[in-house]
């Protein structure tokens, strides 16, 4: 196998961070558009606050969230565009795996 290009290097971290359950949660509680604080998210979860806070840092650190101090808390709001990112890079791979098979059909069925 070749080197990894580098576009595809700089995509591997967001990746990386949906890869969770929990982050991919925090996203979906995030996602209604209303910034959220820590003890908010953490409502209805056996996680800890800290626990909540490491997963809330991994997230801003590749910009799908970011965090605005409020008074003594911080609120957390999603940050939809890496996430559309993401959605265009999977829908290259996929139209490129659709015309990869449909070349393998074209050569199986002559």
């Amino acid at each position: 196998m070749g080197a990894v290009p580098r576009r595809l290097l700089a995509r591997a971290p967001l990746f990386s961070a949906l890869g969770d359950g929990t982050r991919l949660r925090l996203i979906g509680n995030l996602s209604g558009g209303e910034p959220r604080s820590i003890s908010e998210l953490a409502e209805g979860s056996d996680l800890t606050r800290q626990a909540i806070t490491k997963h809330l840092r991994i997230l801003e650190d590749v910009g799908l969230v970011h965090g605005e101090r409020r008074g003594r808390e911080i609120r957390f709001e999603l940050t939809p565009e890496p996430i559309s990112e993401a959605v265009k890079y999977l829908d290259l791979v996929s139209r490129r795996w659709d015309e990869a098979l449909a070349r393998l059909k074209s050569l199986v069925e002559e």
